[in-house]
């Protein structure tokens, strides 16, 4: 899709100020819709209301169809411990240490025979490692003498086991095993749930209960994948590409840098 330029007065820092922030007349949303003006708070704007929750959705699976987990895995045993590893750290960087790490250390067993010191050094990139190494190690022998040696699908269980709250828990379940329990609210989810006003919560766990309440229980998996794909390719945090974003129309983030609706001050990640 091409770049559209910014409009001549307008910038990432101008539209966070600015109530609006209009594009010329004859400029056309990245949608390919004549941009029209969206309802005002005062008009009765209700930012969750199942029609737009459904235009979102539906604009989502249109954009990301096939969005699915970034962190390799071939097991839920790999994916727990990827997720553990992508705390404050990039699926990148993770997927680069454990294609290693699972050739060293192909089973639960394998780790939970280590000492967490023993594992730093082979995790130390992904950061926290000490804490990291805890857990991984931690979790493996809750597994093994808990669970059989194998990884539960129960939200409850999963949580039993160290390293794991509810963000890990979320992803081993719905990536894994297909079970909506919950939805993984990573950096992205939040942001970009915050930006569209899906919630004004400020924690992780309650911004999680607050999707949970507008996003259709069949979309919650699927959901996440979209907008963490979307929080990578387009909706960036420190520059969004506005002008690019499928949802711009129907988005009054104050921080956009490019609009053709209303801003609305509250709209923030």
């Amino acid at each position: 899709m091409s770049k559209a330029s910014l409009p001549a007065k307008s910038s990432a820092r101008s539209s966070a100020k600015n109530a609006r922030v209009k594009p010329a007349a004859a400029k056309k949303s990245p949608t390919g819709k004549a941009p029209t003006a969206s309802k005002t708070r005062k008009n009765g704007y209700d930012p969750t209301s199942p029609e737009r929750i459904g235009e979102i959705l539906r604009r989502l699976d249109a954009t990301y169809p096939n969005a699915k987990c970034a962190l390799h895995h071939s097991s839920a045993w790999e994916l727990l411990v990827a997720t553990i590893l992508s705390a404050q750290c990039t699926d990148v960087r993770v997927n680069i240490v454990t294609g290693t790490l699972f050739k060293m250390y192909p089973t639960p067993q394998s780790f939970a025979a280590l000492e967490p010191e023993a594992l730093e050094p082979d995790i130390k990139s992904t950061g926290f490692f000490r804490n990291k190494s805890k857990s991984v190690v931690g979790a493996a022998r809750k597994i093994i003498s808990d669970f059989g040696g194998q990884v539960p699908d129960d939200m409850d269980k999963l949580l039993t086991i160290p390293g794991v709250a509810r963000k890990t828990a979320n992803v081993v379940l719905g990536s894994w095993y297909g079970k909506g329990v919950g939805v993984v609210v990573d950096t992205h989810v939040y942001r970009i749930s915050r930006r569209l006003e899906l919630t004004k919560q400020e924690s992780a766990e309650k911004v999680e209960q607050d999707l949970m309440q507008v996003i259709p229980q069949p979309k919650w998996i699927d959901f996440a994948h979209q907008v963490i794909h979307h929080g990578r390719a387009l909706c960036i945090a420190r520059s969004p590409k506005c002008a690019q974003c499928p949802l711009e129309d129907i988005c009054h983030a104050a921080d956009k840098t490019w609009s053709t609706v209303d801003v609305h001050p509250g709209a923030k990640p």
